[in-house]
């Protein structure tokens, strides 16, 4: 027999990223990012035929939180899809340390999959780099610096379809 709970067992993203930027000494609430006009449409061909890239908030491997200042936010990457890399830098953000682990790529960012993917023609191929964004309370710097330059990665890449996956 299913028992309803009285309140939500999952947790808010949302909600636990207002409280977390509040902790931090921030007065104005979180506000998501967004686009009135985005540059997203319609695939015009099947995902067959497409080329899929894949995004992450993940720090590139040597962004160890140590090497950087105080304060300072990591920089957007390309890099390459083929080989993966072994790892990637995600101990200094906030997710579920005692639910899960990053130690395997391909449970947050899954290039591996995406090859295989392709490889059975489930999509027609993998973009040559993947892309890392920081988290950042700016949201006027998502929208001014970070968007516009992942977009023209995809653009230089060819990219059909994004994979978006953050931490």
């Amino acid at each position: 027999m299913e028992t309803r709970r009285p309140y939500r067992s999952f947790v808010s993203y949302i909600d636990r990223s207002r409280d977390y930027y509040a902790a931090q000494g921030y007065t104005k609430p979180f506000a998501w990012s967004y686009h009135r006009e985005v540059p997203f449409t319609r695939l015009t061909k099947p995902l067959s035929k497409c080329r899929v890239g894949a995004l992450t908030t993940a720090g590139q491997p040597g962004a160890e939180l140590q090497d950087l200042p105080r304060g300072k936010v990591r920089d957007l990457y390309a890099l390459g899809a083929d080989p993966p890399p072994q790892r990637l830098v995600t101990d200094d953000l906030s997710w579920d340390k005692n639910a899960t682990h990053t130690d395997d790529l391909d449970s947050f960012l899954p290039l591996n999959r995406l090859s295989e993917y392709a490889a059975d023609n489930r999509i027609g191929s993998t973009s040559a780099r993947f892309y890392g964004v920081p988290t950042s309370y700016s949201r006027g710097k998502t929208l001014r610096d970070y968007a516009p330059q992942v977009l023209n990665w995809c653009r230089e890449d060819a990219v059909d379809a994004m994979l978006l996956s953050g931490l």
